[in-house]
């Protein structure tokens, strides 16, 4: 990795698109430091530590913060990350939309098009309910249509602008622009999070018990990190024969390849959908005012919060934790569904002159990658379940409440890792028109 990044700044185009990146991300951490007009941004932020649980804390941690302080991009990318995942899903049922999907590079034109109406929309809504719940509450003072309709706008606007920051990353920088600002926008909040941990257990105490706390912290960040790498690395391989024929006067092909297959095929997707569901109810409680209510309504919010699971005084609640395992697999499977067409790829592999060892071409190669996919789908699930888990056992045991886990550092790393692998065959490229030029 090192190596690259020297290599980097050593090549003038890399270096000129790592300085780009560089100041798109000034940008964006500029913005989300600028409050909304009309609106009292002190009030809440007093509001939000005193009110909000597990689902803004969700949602804050994705925003890196901007939430919170209620600046102009404090629904920040959210509303396409959620776009782009209601355009996946109807790829299912409208038969327009996956045609769409296969129409090559004109088809993901049209697609990336629909997402970005999809996303102002989302926004938009957003926004009303946002300035209409909260702006209720006191946060916006003196509410009327005006002063709303400027919330709405900015909100809005704030939104559309990440999108568009995103795209410009990808376009002209280096990976992908929008996981490389919900990546930024975590890691903003990591050094809050540290201080919390160090004040909560470190500060103040002996230097015995300080430095046993610090190391099991150390500790089960260290595991957590190396689990999503082993995660992220672990992959299937289905071995492909491929028969030789003839080519003019050669006899071509005859090669082996293989078919590469992550145990982690839907990556974090299982775990941010069961997150947005889970936090969905206690999101619509806290907007109509009725989150720190009582009743059975109130217990079922309090049991989809994960600050409340594996808490020792309140194990009650930890029925949350179980939901959210159960939802996770489900998503596993429901995702790479959506992804990975083991009948598609069987007919592919017949196509080219292909099998797989021990294996006749068609349905049964269809039915045995189905069997491979559910395996190891299965095991990527457990995996992505161990890694979310961990977080909270510590969290709920010890009362961190910290605004990343599992789920972030899964981000994190898969992300950092896809960008030095964009890096890295960028700069293959330019070595070999570099090779072919002399």
């Amino acid at each position: 990795m090192f190596e690259t990044l020297k290599n980097v700044f050593r090549v003038k185009e890399m270096r000129r698109k790592l300085l780009y990146l560089i100041w798109m991300i000034f940008i964006i951490r500029i913005g989300c430091q600028i409050p909304v007009p009309g609106v009292d941004s002190d009030f809440f932020k007093q509001w939000f530590s005193s009110n909000a649980g597990d689902a803004f804390n969700f949602f804050d941690a994705f925003t890196g913060g901007s939430f919170e302080r209620m600046s102009i991009f404090a629904l920040n990318i959210t509303p396409y990350i959620t776009s782009s995942i209601i355009i996946q899903l109807l790829t299912i049922a409208i038969p327009a939309l996956e045609e769409m999907q296969r129409d090559g590079e004109e088809g993901r034109k049209k697609m990336t098009a629909i997402t970005r109406y999809v996303t102002v929309g989302l926004a938009l809504f957003e926004s009303i309910a946002m300035a209409i719940g909260f702006g209720r509450q006191g946060m916006i003072p003196n509410l009327d249509f005006f002063k709303g309709v400027v919330v709405v706008a900015c909100l809005t606007a704030g939104s559309a602008m990440l999108m568009w920051l995103g795209e410009r990353i990808t376009e002209k920088g280096v990976g992908n622009g929008i996981s490389i600002v919900l990546t930024i926008n975590i890691i903003s909040r990591v050094p809050s999070d540290l201080t919390l941990l160090y004040e909560n257990f470190i500060k103040g105490k002996t230097i015995a018990k300080g430095t046993l706390a610090g190391l099991i912290i150390a500790a089960v960040i260290l595991l957590v990190v190396v689990l999503v790498l082993i995660l992220n690395g672990a992959e299937r391989r289905i071995p492909v024969q491929y028969s030789k024929k003839m080519v003019g006067r050669k006899l071509m092909g005859g090669q082996s390849t293989n078919i590469p297959l992550k145990v982690n095929t839907a990556g974090v997707i299982p775990v941010i959908f069961a997150s947005s569901i889970m936090s969905f109810p206690a999101v619509i409680a806290q907007l109509t005012g009725k989150g720190n209510g009582t009743g059975i309504g109130s217990e079922i919010i309090r049991g989809l919060s994960s600050n409340n699971w594996c808490n020792p005084k309140q194990l009650q609640y930890t029925w949350g934790l179980v939901l959210y395992i159960v939802l996770c697999v489900f998503f596993a499977y429901f995702y790479t569904s959506i992804t990975f067409n083991p009948l598609e790829v069987a007919d592919n592999i017949k196509k080219q002159g292909g099998f797989i060892p021990g294996i006749r071409p068609g349905k049964p190669t269809s039915d045995y990658l189905t069997n491979i996919l559910n395996y190891i789908i299965f095991i990527g699930a457990v995996g992505l379940i161990i890694v979310c888990v961990i977080p909270f056992i510590f969290n709920g045991v010890f009362g961190a409440n910290v605004s990343f886990g599992g789920t972030s550092i899964i981000i994190i790393v898969g992300v950092i890792l896809e960008t030095v692998k964009q890096i890295e065959s960028q700069l293959l490229v330019r070595n070999y028109k570099g090779f072919l030029n002399n």
